[in-house]
């Protein structure tokens, strides 16, 4: 039997979910990533569905392949913590899975039960709650996103049977998985606070949900179906329950009670897995240990197929169009605050491959064996070699793009803003391809700037920002932030293993926490500890843009901000010519 202790991270993402091994210091041992099913509407843009079942199936194919990978004994296994999407999971009470597809099969039950966050059919739904006043909408930035849990739950009640609404118990994903793994129904801090209207310090609003038409889930139920009753909401990583069941422990390959975490959102687990990093620069490590107060200045940037912004203060700031502030979502005592765009990674995804030179770009990169953005950033390499300019942005310093094709989380709070490229050519060229490329890593990047400027100009003091996910490797956009955010980006150890290892913490915290009775004060000092020992160290982009190029970005920020405010003023316009 090994000596050390080892835990488990597991991390559902969007298409995925990944189990990792971490050590005591936070050396990832193994890793298996497994796909999980998206179901979609061929006939409606807006539905994405998951299934609960499916996905647990994959976590324990995953947690079952890094054991025998590292040959560990599940007993050296000493605790579990997971992270996942802010989607909307149904159940009945019993745990069985509720459908929520639209139809004849909707509340009955069935494998799609998940509504994923990405899903926009509580658009009508989200209106009617914005249009309430409630101070709800106080802790969300003034304006509520049809993409958290409560306007999914309103479209489901208005379209389901009483005698079905009535059985169901609703979870923010990274809730349920811990319900899965114990038995246990406590709710996450992070998930009811963040996604589900619970409002630090005063909890549940009853008049709120009354005013919506959700009064049954309170009337007399002690607000059974959201399942965060009195005493059932827990801050990160505290042991949920008596740890793993026997039933779970069996499907995953574990031992029955270790100890499982409290959860987050995956995007708070990334902000978990980076923030504590000390960074390298110039090739030298830094040797000073961040303190928990540094924190407030870190902004941590969580960037796969949307991108969320995170960054934590020992006050509450409200920041209109900037979810939060969030008490205790993470840290007790200490506020959050979460920005975010709705398509970054899915938006550069989808400008390359619906270019008609998609087809030249693939056989190219095949034929110079690399890999497509590489070839996109040679080309505009040599595009700028040709035209004599000393930086990529001189080469679409005429064109401007607004990247808001699924609408904007923040800080403009409005699903119904949409992208625009103003200053096309008659080209469908490669180097078009790469003009338009870099033009949307531009975008994502003024888009940053927009919500960090917001926050800071509330009351945060971000100097500095952390990466995690797929997007870190975009050297080219890293560069981007920096330069036109005008602060340093800390690029992760790996750009793939901040979420999962932030999932790690907690099941390390869960076990530290189920043998000793810890105070708030003395949860946050161990809790930042674990992440400082466990958080590997970064790499430091500082900004390099030369006195041009910084320039034009400041121009090109002008404008994109510009082209908010046309495109709401068109908006109105229409309106009013089509009444």
């Amino acid at each position: 039997m090994s000596s050390e202790n080892y835990y488990i991270g597991i991390d559902v993402g969007t298409g995925s979910c990944r189990a990792s091994l971490v050590k005591q210091d936070g050396t990832v041992l193994s890793s298996s990533t497994q796909e999980t099913i998206t179901y979609r509407d061929p006939h409606d843009h807006r539905i994405f569905e998951q299934s609960t079942n499916n996905i647990w199936s994959r976590i324990s194919t995953a947690i079952k392949e890094i054991l025998a990978e590292s040959k560990i004994s599940a007993s050296d296994v000493k605790g579990l913590g997971f992270d996942a999407t802010c989607s909307l999971a149904v159940t009945d009470m019993n745990g069985e899975p509720v459908v929520i597809t639209a139809g004849d099969i909707l509340g009955s039950n069935g494998d799609r039960n998940i509504v994923l966050w990405a899903d926009h059919r509580a658009e009508k739904e989200a209106e009617l709650i914005n249009g309430t006043g409630s101070v709800v909408l106080k802790y969300v930035g003034g304006t509520m996103s049809l993409e958290m849990e409560v306007p999914k739950i309103l479209w489901l009640k208005k379209r389901m049977k009483p005698s079905l609404f009535s059985r169901c118990e609703f979870f923010d994903l990274p809730d349920y998985f811990t319900y899965r793994a114990t038995g246990n129904s406590a709710r996450s801090c992070c998930s009811v606070t963040c996604k589900c209207s619970y409002v630090p310090d005063k909890g549940w609003q009853i008049d709120f949900f009354e005013a919506i038409g959700l009064g049954d889930l309170v009337d007399g139920r002690g607000y059974g179906q959201m399942g965060a009753a009195k005493g059932e909401v827990l801050t990160a990583g505290l042991p949920v329950g008596n740890g793993l069941s026997k039933k779970a422990a069996e499907e995953l390959g574990l031992v029955e009670g270790t100890p499982v975490g409290s959860g987050l959102i995956d995007a708070y687990a990334g902000w978990m897995g980076t923030v504590a990093a000390r960074y390298k620069e110039n090739g030298q490590l830094s040797d000073v240990l961040p303190s928990l107060d540094e924190s407030r200045h870190r902004l941590a940037v969580v960037a796969g197929t949307s991108t969320c912004h995170i960054v934590q203060s020992p006050e509450g700031v409200f920041v209109n169009g900037v979810w939060g502030p969030y008490k205790d979502a993470v840290f007790p005592g200490w506020w959050m605050n979460e920005g975010g765009q709705s398509s970054t990674g899915q938006l550069i995804d989808f400008i390359i491959t619906t270019h008609p030179a998609y087809e030249k770009l693939k056989e190219r990169a095949a034929q110079e064996n690399s890999n497509i953005h590489q070839v996109l950033q040679e080309i505009l390499a040599k595009l700028r070699t040709d035209e004599h300019v000393g930086s990529f942005t001189e080469l679409t310093k005429d064109v401007h793009f607004y990247p808001d094709f699924h609408g904007n989380r923040s800080p403009v709070a409005d699903s119904r803003m949409r992208g625009s490229i103003v200053g096309l050519e008659l080209s469908d060229s490669l180097t078009d391809l790469a003009r338009k490329y870099y033009l949307t890593l531009e975008s994502i990047a003024l888009q940053t700037r927009h919500i960090v400027d917001e926050m800071n100009s509330k009351g945060h003091t971000v100097t500095s920002i952390y990466m995690s996910g797929g997007q870190a490797k975009n050297i080219l956009l890293m560069e981007l932030f920096a330069n036109t955010c005008g602060m340093p980006v800390v690029l992760p150890y790996s750009h793939s293993l901040a979420v999962v290892l932030g999932a790690a913490m907690l099941g390390r915290f869960a076990h530290e926490a189920s043998r000793e009775k810890l105070g708030d004060e003395q949860i946050g000092e161990r809790l930042w500890n674990i992440m400082v020992e466990m958080t590997p160290h970064g790499t430091l982009i500082s900004p390099k843009a030369t006195a041009k190029e910084k320039k034009l970005l400041d121009a090109k920020y002008k404008i994109f901000r510009e082209s908010i405010d046309i495109q709401k003023r068109w908006r109105k316009e229409m309106e009013a010519a089509s009444k």
